[in-house]
Order: C-alpha cells, then sequence, then structure tokens
C-alpha cells in the first residue's frame, strides 16, 4: 500500500475451507506487525472479529504473514535499490498461496500445516 503505516492487506485460508481476510500489515513505532480484523463499535472503539486464541498462535501467524510480506516486497524491489525487506517498500501484488481473495495459486512458504497466507 502506498501508505505511511498501512503496508498491506493479508488473507489466511485454512484447509482450504475457511478464510480470514482484512488482517493488515501494520508499520508502527516498534516496526511491522499485524493487525486482526476488527469491526468498529457504536463507541468508537474497536473489537476484533477474528483473532488468535493464544499467544503462541498469534506469534506464529504473525512470522508467517511477515515472512511472506517481507519475501515479496524483496522480490518487487528494483535491483539495486537498497530497499530493505522491512515493509519500508511497495506493496505485494501476488499471494504466496491458495484461494484466497486475490486469486492466486500455489503452495507458499508461510504456510503451516493445512493453511496457504496471502498479502495484497
Amino acid at each position: 500500500m502506498d501508505d505511511e503505516k498501512l503496508k498491506a492487506f493479508v488473507s489466511i485460508v485454512f484447509d482450504q475451507c475457511f478464510v480470514v481476510t482484512d488482517i493488515k500489515i501494520i508499520h508502527g513505532p516498534k516496526g511491522l506487525f499485524v493487525s486482526m480484523p476488527s469491526k468498529k463499535r457504536k463507541d468508537g472503539t474497536f473489537k476484533d472479529i477474528a483473532h488468535p486464541l493464544n499467544n503462541q498462535m498469534r506469534q506464529y501467524l504473525e512470522e508467517k504473514v511477515l515472512s511472506v510480506y517481507k519475501q515479496q516486497v524483496s522480490a518487487q524491489a528494483p535491483a539495486g535499490s537498497g530497499s530493505p525487506a522491512g515493509g519500508t517498500g511497495g506493496e505485494p501484488t501476488s499471494g504466496a498461496g491458495g484461494a484466497g481473495s486475490g486469486g492466486a495459486s500455489g503452495g507458499g512458504p508461510a504456510a503451516g500445516p493445512g493453511e496457504t497466507s496471502q498479502t495484497s
């Protein structure tokens, strides 16, 4: 994304039968992090609508999603641009795999058993 903080939207497909969309990669004060899909409440606060149930799964998803994002950014960086793969580059345009909302196909390295990850 051409945005200072929002870097990408992500969809994750589990076992080729369940998708979680609207996951975001954000560049915050401490670097990149993954933001789960959320809904704005009437009082102005946000509530996650899909999220990992424990810290171990949250860390696993974040590592996998950021790994694919960095690979996509590195692959798109022009040769000799010196652009780091830490999320300061351009927008990933193809997914790492799965039947998510980007139409990409094939298996990607970001997927754990029975899941695929896609950035768009």
